[in-house]
């Protein structure tokens, strides 16, 4: 049974920092596109940043340079570093885990206030 398990979130001012993290198992963590997403009040969900099974990663514009996505193969687990937070970064943040299936975690609030 494939299990996406966020955390790190919480409320922070802006400027600050905090740092997500995704543990997964069930299924064979190497083989599959990871990503991080986020949905805000009223607003769909986007696509925050994403990494490959070959490591290569993207970001979405508004997060770049201060956001990193990583993953560690041997602990099964995707974070997000998250810098320079900004209010309009409050959001629910998921992990998703694309294999041959699609799954994705319950999500774990950001709230940056100014």
């Amino acid at each position: 049974q494939v299990q996406l398990v966020e955390s790190g979130g919480g409320s922070v001012q802006a400027g600050g920092s905090l740092k997500l993290s995704c543990a997964a198992s069930g299924y064979m963590f190497t083989a599959c596109g990871m990503g991080w997403y986020r949905q805000a009040p009223g607003k769909e969900r986007e696509s925050v940043s994403y990494i490959r099974p070959d490591g290569a990663t993207n970001y979405a514009d508004s997060v770049k340079v201060r956001f990193t996505i990583s993953q560690d193969n041997a602990k099964r687990t995707l974070y997000l570093q998250m810098n320079s937070l900004k209010t309009e970064d409050t959001a629910v943040y998921y992990c998703r885990a694309d294999c041959r299936s699609t799954y994705w975690g319950q999500g774990t609030q950001v709230t940056v206030s100014s």
